[in-house]
């Protein structure tokens, strides 16, 4: 009979190379827009996040309700700060999902998301929904990033 140990295999780790992480365009269209595939090729640590838009981190209160730009602006600020607390930055980002109550704010939210990534822009897709979780939240994200296991 073989006894399993609930130590970490360190040995295992200390050879574990790091992965390799890379941002693809096929479409000249889609440059400086989206990543149309990120390729995550090695082993890593997935952070999945999800419903980050703007309400209060401390009392959940929607926050600027009516303005969309504030509103995409803190939620890329609060993304900024979850991911941090979990070992990442907005460049390990490798998906977004973007959803917002309103199709005219697509022009505002590709703004909000640029400005936000610089050029790790992640692969994205962006949904246009009659309503998010509180009635006065106009935009809601999500994201997986992916960073080296240490």
């Amino acid at each position: 009979m073989t006894r399993r140990s609930n130590k970490p295999d360190t040995t295992r780790a200390a050879k574990t190379p790091a992965f390799e992480r890379e941002r693809h365009n096929y479409g000249a269209w889609a440059k400086g827009r989206f990543s149309e595939a990120v390729t995550v090729t090695g082993p890593g640590k997935m952070i999945f996040l999800a419903g980050i838009g703007a309400e209060h981190e401390d009392n959940g209160k929607i926050l600027y309700p009516g303005d969309f730009t504030r509103q995409c602006r803190y939620a890329y600020r609060k993304l900024k700060k979850v991911l941090a607390r979990n070992g990442a930055t907005m460049a390990d980002v490798v998906k977004q999902v973007t959803y917002v109550t309103d199709i005219r704010y697509q022009k505002q939210a590709s703004e909000c998301r640029r400005a936000a990534y610089g050029d790790a822009l992640p692969a994205h897709t962006f949904l246009n929904v009659s309503q998010l979780a509180w009635p006065d939240m106009l935009v809601e994200l999500d994201v997986i990033a992916m960073v080296p296991l240490k």
